[in-house]
C-alpha cells in the first residue's frame, strides 16, 4: 500500500504568473492560448511545454485547466512551472479538489496570490506508481465523457442540419425523394406569413400545434411541499436547465411531494413535452425525458401529435430572438403565454412531419442514451474524485 505523506501546496508545485499576449499580436496557429476561464484562443506561438497544468490567477477563479501539449498561458492565468517529481495529470486532479476562491482577496477584481496558496496542507502518495494510477482511473472517466460530448455535438449538428435542409430551405424529399424546392416543387403565397411556402403546408400558430402550459411554484414555507424520496416528483426549474447542453431533461435539483404538486395545482408535462424558460432567462429549451412538472418561468409545449416534437423543439430555438423581442424592454422581461400561443408559424404537411420524426428518431434515442451515460459516467467521476485524491479509496478497491 502506497504511504501518504502532509505536506504543504509549495512542497508538491511551483505556481507561475502567465504572459501577456496582446490580441493585436497574435497569428492563428496550433498552440492553445489558455485564459483564466480556459482555451480562449489559438497562436503560432508556445510559451511553455505541455503537458500543463492551469488555473485563473484573477477574474475567473476555481477553473482548472490540463494541457497535453505545448501552450500559452496567459497573464491571468497561474501555470505549474514545475511539477517536482509528481505526475502532471494527478497533480491537475489534485488542484481540482483545491479551493481558490478561499484565497481570492477582497479587490473589486477577485484575485489569487500564489504565496497565498504554498502554505496549505495537502496529503497525497509520494510514489509515482500511485499517482499514476488515481490519475488513470479519473482520466478514464473525463475521456469518455469528452469523447460522449464530441459524439452528441455531432447528433444536434445532424439533426439541425436535417431540420434546416427541409424547414427553412424547404428541401425535403418529394414524391420522387428529389430536394422539393431545389426541383422545382410548388410555392404559393401566404398572406398570413407574408412569405412564400410549399403549395399543401399551412400557416397557424402555436397553439394550433400545441397545448401552451405553465408552471408554478408551491410555497416554500412549507417544507412537506417538497420531498427527496422515490416517490418526490420531478420538477423543472430555468435554474436546471442553465448551461445544460443535453436535449432532455427528467428531473432537477428540487423535487416535490404530490401536495406539493397539488397546492401549486400542477399538472403533469407527458414525456415528449417541450420545455421553454419564458423568462429568467428566456430561451432555455429542453425535451422531457418523462412525466414532470415545472415552475412558473416555463412555458411548456405539449404537441397534439408526438410527431411534432423534434419540429417544435428546433422551431423554438430558432424563435429565441423573437421571443427576447417580444418580451420588451422591461426590467423584468417574461413572454407570456398569449405570446407563445399567439407565435405564428408554418405547418407542414402531417406527411412530412411524419417523415421527419422518423428520420430523426434514431439519432434523438441515441443522443438520449449518451446523455444519461454522461450524466452517470460524470456523478460516478466526482464521486470517486475526493475518494481517491484523499487516499480513502485505492486504485484496487
Amino acid at each position: 500500500m502506497s504511504e501518504w505523506t502532509e505536506c504543504t501546496l509549495g512542497d508538491v508545485v511551483t505556481l507561475q504568473r502567465g504572459y501577456d499576449l496582446p490580441s493585436r499580436v497574435r497569428r492563428q496557429g496550433c498552440y492553445p492560448v489558455l485564459s483564466s476561464s480556459g482555451t480562449t484562443d489559438w497562436h503560432a506561438e508556445y510559451k511553455v511545454e505541455g503537458p500543463g497544468v492551469v488555473t485563473g490567477r484573477y477574474g475567473t477563479i476555481g477553473e482548472v485547466f490540463y494541457v497535453a501539449g505545448k501552450y500559452w498561458p496567459l497573464n491571468t492565468t497561474l501555470f505549474v512551472s514545475d511539477f517536482k517529481g509528481n505526475v502532471p495529470r494527478f497533480v491537475y486532479y489534485l488542484l481540482k479538489l483545491f479551493d481558490f476562491k478561499k484565497f481570492s482577496d477582497k479587490s473589486a477584481v477577485p484575485g489569487v496570490n500564489r504565496n497565498d496558496l504554498y502554505p496549505t496542507k495537502i496529503r497525497l502518495p509520494r510514489d509515482r506508481e500511485t499517482q499514476e494510477s488515481i490519475a488513470l482511473v479519473l482520466h478514464s472517466l473525463d475521456d469518455k465523457i469528452e469523447h460522449n460530448n464530441k459524439l452528441i455535438k455531432m447528433l444536434e449538428e445532424q439533426v439541425q442540419l436535417v431540420y434546416d435542409y427541409w424547414f427553412m430551405q424547404f428541401d425535403f424529399p418529394d414524391e420522387n425523394g428529389r430536394p422539393y424546392r431545389s426541383s422545382g416543387g410548388k410555392m404559393v403565397w401566404s398572406k398570413e406569413l407574408k412569405r412564400e411556402i410549399p403549395k399543401g403546408w399551412g400557416a397557424g400558430t402555436l397553439k394550433d400545434v400545441a397545448d401552451v402550459v405553465g408552471g408554478s411554484t408551491p410555497s416554500t414555507s412549507n417544507p412537506n411541499n417538497f420531498s427527496t424520496g422515490e416517490d418526490s416528483i420531478p420538477w423543472i426549474t430555468p435554474k436546471d436547465l442553465s448551461g445544460n447542453a443535453d436535449f432532455y431533461i427528467g428531473r432537477g435539483r428540487v423535487s416535490l411531494s404530490e401536495a406539493g404538486r397539488k397546492e401549486a395545482s400542477l399538472h403533469y408535462l407527458p414525456e415528449g413535452a417541450i420545455l421553454f424558460s419564458s423568462r429568467a432567462p428566456i430561451g432555455y429549451i429542453a425535451i422531457a425525458a418523462n412525466e414532470v412538472t415545472t415552475n412558473q418561468g416555463f412555458k411548456s409545449l405539449v404537441p397534439y401529435d408526438r410527431a411534432y416534437t423534434p419540429y417544435l423543439f428546433f422551431l423554438m430555438r430558432s424563435l429565441v430572438p423573437y421571443f427576447v423581442q417580444a418580451a420588451g424592454i422591461t426590467t423584468f422581461k417574461e413572454v407570456s403565454g398569449g405570446q407563445v400561443k399567439r407565435t405564428p408559424l408554418i405547418i407542414p404537411e402531417t406527411r412530412i412531419l411524419h417523415s421527419f420524426e422518423k428520420l430523426v428518431a434514431p439519432l434523438f434515442t441515441l443522443r438520449r442514451q449518451v446523455e444519461t451515460e454522461t450524466r452517470e459516467l460524470t456523478a460516478q467521476r466526482d464521486f470517486l474524485l475526493p475518494l481517491l485524491m484523499s487516499g480513502q479509496v485505492t486504485v484496487a478497491e
